[in-house]
Order: structure tokens, then sequence, then C-alpha cells
């Protein structure tokens, strides 16, 4: 983000909500560095210093503002743009340390395809930070937040955060924020009594319309596995192994344009992990100006705060999108909720509308492919299913969100089953790339008023690099006239 210093002092004075993880102020008078919503005195002109990240603040040395919490910000969106490696490399980065893996930018830079010198330059020149300064920030910024927000203990807090040692991360606290652990520590928010739940909080830019996010997953969800109500989505969430495996709720805050995240104690060594993939299926990140333009040249008009709606785990996604070929909605609803009864593991939550988990990939690769026929799944798709688990199950394919995207949709072109219809919903849903476009899809042509797959490639041209979001538009266009 290139910083104009005189409009960044603007948003800042006027707590413009839309800049809000956009950029950070720090301020000199005081060396910290605040979220441009801060509730506190607007500090003068001259004390100012504008950053594109936090990371960029930290390395500055501006220490994070109690008040503020810049660990609630909102974080920016995958773009095709020049700076879209570089955001997959941070993402890839986050996921792999979140989820307790070691990572190494040559390895990053590899599954790239690109060298680990061009990695490390481009990253710099998009971040302002090194690679290894970027996720030093991110790790110390998610512990400040659980530090806060939490009562876990500060051994749990460091393994969540992505710490290996407690040693390691008291240390990293002290030098960077100059603060004990403790010393942030308090009660917890809003504790959830009855499940013992912990709570954390996950900002948004505004407008969000939390309406029709809910109504989309409403439509599609799956009895036993999540429910959503006027505010909240609660689901059941599979980790690593079953003593990992629980459920959270997501509980939009209009006023406070938030999400109350509640998650189960089992979950919480994966915390990061699940912070992460409910910013991501929320599309919590969106910056909902930077596609205002292309949503005003869509031949129906939008609502505000449009956001795409994606999956919570990415083979799942692809899952109910494989189901979903050639039928409709609720055509693919009861099949993924047959295959959910048939092999689903069954959970206990303290909500009874939770009972199952989602098959993982391994238990549809095991699978029979006469137990997956007598559900109603056609051979075809049975085929698809299966050769698609095979590949998750053997790390050969990842569907995430910092997955490459070339090379993830090459390969799920190469297996049975799977077109480029398919291809492109799965990048949608569960590679967040906002710009994948299903244009053979039968509600973008209805909405289109064409049957051509052709004139409508040609139409969303003009809709670059945000063609995920044009297609929410129409699909949401429908329901308006239904």
């Amino acid at each position: 983000m290139s910083l104009d210093s005189t409009t960044a002092y603007a948003a800042l004075r006027a707590r413009d909500a839309r800049f809000d993880g956009r950029f950070f102020v720090g301020v000199t008078s005081t060396g910290v560095y605040c979220r441009p919503v801060c509730s506190a005195r607007t500090p003068r002109a001259e004390n100012c210093r504008f950053f594109a990240n936090a990371a960029v603040a930290e390395s500055h040395g501006f220490r994070p503002c109690l008040r503020c919490r810049p660990e609630l910000a909102p974080g920016l969106a995958l773009i095709d743009s020049p700076q879209a490696l570089a955001l997959q490399a941070a993402r890839m980065i986050e996921r792999a340390t979140l989820e307790g893996r070691d990572i190494y930018v040559g390895a990053i830079a590899s599954r790239l395809g690109v060298t680990d010198r061009h990695l490390r330059r481009i990253f710099q020149h998009a971040h302002g930070v090194s690679p290894i300064d970027y996720l030093s920030t991110r790790r110390l910024l998610l512990a400040k937040q659980l530090l806060t927000d939490t009562a876990l203990p500060v051994t749990q807090v460091a393994l969540a955060s992505g710490f290996s040692s407690v040693r390691r991360f008291n240390a990293s606290f002290a030098a960077r924020y100059r603060l004990n652990p403790s010393a942030l520590r308090r009660a917890a928010l809003s504790p959830n009594p009855a499940a013992g739940a912990l709570v954390v909080r996950l900002g948004y830019r505004p407008p969000y319309d939390v309406d029709a996010m809910l109504r989309f997953i409403a439509t599609r969800q799956v009895a036993g596995v999540e429910s959503v109500d006027s505010t909240t989505w609660q689901r059941t969430l599979a980790g690593p192994t079953a003593e990992t495996c629980g459920w959270f709720s997501a509980r939009f805050r209009r006023q406070q344009h938030d999400v109350e995240l509640h998650v189960a104690p089992s979950l919480v060594p994966s915390l990061g992990t699940v912070v992460q993939r409910v910013r991501h299926a929320l599309d919590l990140d969106a910056d909902p100006s930077a596609f205002a333009d292309v949503l005003a040249k869509l031949p129906t008009p939008s609502s505000p705060g449009l956001r795409v709606a994606n999956g919570i785990d990415g083979f799942e996604s692809a899952v109910r999108v494989i189901l979903g070929q050639q039928v409709t909605v609720a055509g693919a609803r009861t099949l993924t909720r047959r295959l959910v009864e048939r092999f689903g593991a069954p959970i206990e939550t303290p909500h009874r509308e939770l009972t199952r988990l989602f098959p993982s990939a391994a238990d549809i690769a095991d699978a029979s492919p006469t137990a997956l026929g007598e559900l109603g799944i056609v051979r075809q798709r049975v085929q698809a299913l299966q050769a698609l688990a095979r590949e998750v199950a053997a790390d050969r394919i990842a569907l995430n969100a910092g997955a490459p995207l070339a090379p993830t949709l090459d390969a799920l072109r190469a297996l049975p089953g799977i077109g480029e219809w398919t291809a492109q919903m799965i990048a949608m849903r569960a590679l967040a790339w906002p710009d994948a476009y299903p244009a053979s899809d039968v509600g973008v042509l209805k909405a289109l008023g064409t049957r051509d797959a052709n004139v409508a490639l040609e139409r969303a041209q003009a809709w670059r690099p945000w063609r995920a979001y044009a297609v929410m538009a129409l699909w949401q266009s429908l329901e308006k006239t239904q």
C-alpha cells in the first residue's frame, strides 16, 4: 500500500473503519502504534508516522497500543496483482507456524516456483520487512490477543501462537514489547461457563452484509455439522486427532464491527489455525472499497458489504462443489447430509444441533465406491471424490488460502470428473481467489440473461480482478427475484 500521509491522517482523525488494517500509525511522543480507529485522543500530525502493516511499525521500534489493540485489525485479502506472490508466502508462513510446523523460506519459494532470493526480495518490497520479521510480529500479536482476551496459561499461549518454547516466547515478548506476558493477563471478555469456551474477537471492515452471509450459509447448512440463526454460525470442526476435534460459534456484533468467536477447549492447541480459518470462511479480511467499482458495473445492483462465503475447510469445500455438479443447491445439500451421516464421525458438544464431524479426506479415500454410490452419488462423482480425497490425504494437493493458485488448479483439472467449473468454484471457495469465475455456472448465466459461457467470460473481463465478488452479487440478485 502506498501511503499518502495527508489522506492517512484525515482517516485517523475521522476514525474511519474502512481504513482499519490498511495502515497503522506510530506516535513518536508515546512510542506506540495504533489502528486508525483508535479511541485515544488524535495525536498531532507531526508526531505521526504511517506504516503499511504492524510488522513495519514494530521494526521501527513502536509497541502495540493496549487500547485499540492492533492484533484485532482485519488483514489483507489476496488479489491478482504483483503483491499476490508475497501475500501467498505470508499466508503459507502463518499457516505452517500456527499449525506447529517448521517452515523455511527456501521451501516456500520452491513451492511457489521462484528462487529463495527472489521471494525474499518481493516479500521485502511488498511488506517492508523480511519474512522472519513478519512471522515474529504475527506470532507476538496473536499471543498478545490470547493474553488479553483469555485465561489460558502462558504455556498454552506460547504454543498456540507458534512458539516452540515458553522461554523463547517470554524473551521475544519482553524484547519487542518491553512487557512481561503476565502483565497483559486478565479475565476472558465473555466466557461461556456451560461450555468452558475460549472467546476471541475478530475484526472486519464495514460495511458487511451480515444477513446475506448468514443466509448463504443457512441455505447450504448440513444437519449435525452446523447451524445458523440471525446472528450466529456454529459448527463442528475436525482437528488432526480425535482429541483436537471440537466446535466453534461465531456471533456477529454489528455495532462493534467484529465477530465474537467462541472456541471449544479441545481446539485451543490449534487456536491460531481456527482463527485463520474462520477469518477465511467469513471473508473478514476483505476491503469493500477495493471492489466497489467492479460491483457498480454489474447489470443488477448489489448490496453494500458483499462478501464471498468461503468454506471452513478446503477439502470439505471441494467435496461440496463436486456434489453440487449439475444439481440444485437443495440436491447438493441432501447428498452432503447423507455423506456426513454415513461417514462423519460422531462428536459430543454442548450444542444439541452439532453431533457430527465432516468426513476427512482419508475417510472418503478409504470408503468403498459401492457405499458412496448407495448414497445417491453417481459413479462419475464418486470417482472425482475419491481421486481428490487420495491426493489431499497424501498431501499432494493442498486446498487452503495459501496454496499456489496455478499449480493447484492444474492438479485439480488433471483429476477425473473435475472440469473448469469445478476448478473455478474450488478456487473461489477453498483457495479464496477473488478473481475465480465459473463462467458456465447456471446461476451466473441466468443472472446475465445468456446461455453462452463465452459471452459470460467476455462480459466479466471488466470485473477483474474481483470476479468472485461479481459472482456472489449475481447469485444474490437471483434470490431477490424469487
